[in-house]
C-alpha cells in the first residue's frame, strides 16, 4: 500500500459545524439523522428539519458509559464484563448569536421581547405589547398573510413571533417546538400573549406584497395553525434559573480538508450546567480577542446526552458516529 493511500486515511479538519432539530417532548421522540440519505448534505443547506447554527469552537465530547465485571471461582477469575450505565456529554462555544443559539446555551426557557405600547408597565420580559395581528388563511411557513388593511403595520427587517393566544393549557406549549412547560395555568392565564413571548416560531420579514409578509427563513414550527396571530419582536431574552430544560437532536460535522466527513449524531441532548472544561470555570460567554480593544463574544453551551432506544435492535444508545472516507482512502 502506498503512502498516499494511507495519508488519505488521516482526517484533517478545521472547525466543527452544528445542526439542531426538535425533539417531540411529549413522547421524547428525536429527529432522525439517516447517514445513508443525509450524511453528505451541503453544509449551507441542511435537510429539513435540521437547522444550521453555524461554526462552533472548542468542541469536546465525552463518553460516560461504564462497564461492570463478572467474576467467579476461588480465586475469582474474570469471566466477562457488561454495560452498567450509558451516557455522554457535549460542550462547545457557539461563534454566532441567534434565538436558538441563545436558548441552547442558556439551557432553559427562552423568550421574545415583544414591541410594546408607549405607556406599557415596565417588566423584565417587556411590558404590555402592541396588539397582535391575525394571521389569515393561506399562510405558509415562509409567507404570512395579514391582509391589505394590516400590511402597513409591518416593514422589511421586522422580527415576528407567530403563535396562538394562550388558552390556559398546561404541559408543553409552543407552535411546532416545545418552548416552555406550564405546570399551572394560573401562573400565565392573565397574559394572552404568553405563547408569542416564548415561541420558537419566529421569522424576519424579508419583503412584502400587498397583503402578505415574505420571511427570510421558514418558520421552525411550520405553517401557522388556524387562530394564529403575529406580533413584532424587538429582542431575544433568556434568564438564569427556571425549571424548563432545552432538549434537541443534534448533528456535529467535521468537514475534512481531504474531502471526507465525520458526523456525530446525538438523538437527545439536554442542556446541562455541568461543564467538562474546568479551565473555563462556569463562564457562559467567552471573550475572544480579535484586535484590541475588539473582542468577539461566544456562547458557551453544555449538554448531557440522554439515552434512546435503537429501533433496529433494541439497544440503548446516546450517540452515533459516522465516517465518510474520501474516494482515495483505504478501507483500513
Amino acid at each position: 500500500m502506498s503512502f498516499s493511500q494511507r495519508a488519505s486515511m488521516v482526517p484533517v479538519t478545521q472547525k466543527v459545524r452544528a445542526y439542531f432539530a426538535p425533539v417531540e417532548r411529549k413522547t421524547e421522540t428525536p429527529t432522525i439523522f439517516d447517514p445513508s440519505r443525509e450524511g453528505m448534505f451541503e453544509l449551507e443547506s441542511p435537510p429539513a428539519p435540521w437547522i444550521d447554527l453555524g461554526w462552533i469552537d472548542n468542541f469536546v465530547r465525552s463518553a460516560e458509559s461504564s462497564d461492570g465485571e463478572l467474576s467467579a471461582g476461588a480465586p475469582a477469575s474474570l469471566l466477562g464484563h457488561y454495560r452498567t450505565t450509558v451516557g455522554g456529554r457535549v460542550e462547545f462555544d457557539f461563534r454566532e448569536w441567534g434565538k436558538l443559539q441563545m436558548a441552547l446555551a442558556g439551557g432553559t426557557q427562552h423568550m421574545n421581547v415583544l414591541a410594546t405600547e408607549n405607556d406599557a408597565i415596565a417588566s423584565p420580559w417587556g411590558g404590555t405589547p402592541i396588539a397582535a395581528t391575525a394571521v389569515l388563511e393561506g399562510s405558509t411557513s415562509s409567507e404570512i398573510v395579514v391582509g391589505s388593511g394590516s400590511i402597513g403595520d409591518f416593514s422589511p427587517g421586522d422580527l415576528l413571533a407567530i403563535d396562538r393566544d394562550y388558552q390556559q393549557e398546561t404541559g408543553y406549549v409552543g407552535a411546532g417546538v416545545a418552548s416552555a412547560y406550564v405546570n399551572d395555568a394560573g401562573d400565565v392565564m392573565r397574559d394572552p400573549n404568553y405563547l408569542r413571548r416564548i415561541t420558537f416560531n419566529v421569522g424576519r420579514v424579508a419583503t412584502k406584497t400587498s397583503d402578505s409578509l415574505l420571511l427570510a427563513q421558514p418558520l421552525i414550527g411550520g405553517s401557522p395553525a388556524e387562530g394564529t396571530s403575529a406580533q413584532k419582536v424587538v429582542a431575544f431574552l433568556d434568564r438564569e434559573g427556571g425549571t424548563f430544560f432545552q432538549e434537541w437532536s443534534a448533528v456535529f460535522v467535521h468537514q475534512e480538508e481531504s474531502g471526507g466527513r465525520i458526523c456525530f449524531y446525538y438523538p437527545r441532548l439536554s442542556a446541562s450546567a455541568v461543564q467538562q472544561n474546568s479551565q473555563r470555570g462556569l463562564q457562559k460567554e467567552i471573550a475572544i480577542a480579535i484586535l484590541q480593544p475588539l473582542r468577539a463574544l461566544a456562547l458557551h453551551a453544555c449538554f448531557v446526552a440522554l439515552p434512546c432506544r435503537d429501533q433496529a435492535d433494541g439497544e440503548t444508545v446516546v450517540c452515533y458516529r459516522s465516517y465518510f472516507p474520501t474516494a482515495t482512502a483505504a478501507v483500513y
